[in-house]
């Protein structure tokens, strides 16, 4: 299953149109170890400014501790859904570089790496949801996290539910269409707000 989209400018890669955040997932599913390293994987080989890879994950699979600790941080409006999901990931970024001099910005890195465990979680057959709303001290303190590391998102993944199981508020925003800002009014080229002109403009 997958959503209505809004028209597309040109057509995309099936992997990047395909790719959407449910609410709604199996809580009967598991991820077996193949499936779960070849996530990881994808987010290993994300690229990073001088290769400096800032990124740290914490896996929960649904039942076990870490599972249940990355819960329990999360907002009460993203736990009525997400403790059906049959991984949660925590992302965290290091502060500092291993000679202690800062990264420049390790939260871009990171959500690279973010960015390549969804797609090949697409790729899977299977959904991520990507979540800013949940207590980073919470998090920090519930799993040890060092002071210089900084939590920045928590990511569901698992097999698509449907949707009517949802309460009625998540159900229609889990059915809504999936839309985009237009291009001219995010793409600029030579002043901003000026839209860049292609050979396809009318």
């Amino acid at each position: 299953m997958s959503l209505p989209l809004t028209e597309q400018a040109v057509s995309v890669h099936p992997l990047l149109a395909g790719r959407w955040s449910p609410r709604s997932f199996d809580a009967t599913h598991t991820i077996g170890d193949e499936e779960l390293l070849t996530l990881l994987e994808a987010a290993r080989w994300a690229p990073s400014a001088g290769n400096s890879q800032p990124w740290r994950f914490l896996v929960g699979r649904r039942g076990d501790s870490t599972y249940q600790r990355i819960l329990g941080a999360l907002r009460p409006g993203n736990q009525s859904w997400a403790d059906r999901s049959s991984l949660l990931l925590a992302a965290v970024a290091a502060e500092l570089r291993e000679d202690g001099t800062p990264h420049h910005d390790p939260s871009y890195d990171t959500a690279l790496a973010v960015a390549q465990l969804a797609v090949q979680s697409t790729a899977l057959g299977l959904h991520a949801h990507q979540m800013g709303g949940f207590d980073p001290a919470a998090l920090s303190t519930a799993l040890n996290i060092p002071d210089d590391y900084r939590p920045l998102s928590v990511t569901a993944v698992g097999a698509l539910a449907p949707a009517d199981l949802l309460p009625e508020e998540l159900r229609v925003r889990e059915t809504a269409t999936r839309e985009r800002r237009p291009l001219a009014e995010t793409f600029f080229a030579g002043s901003w707000g000026d839209p860049l002109r292609t050979g396809q403009d009318g």
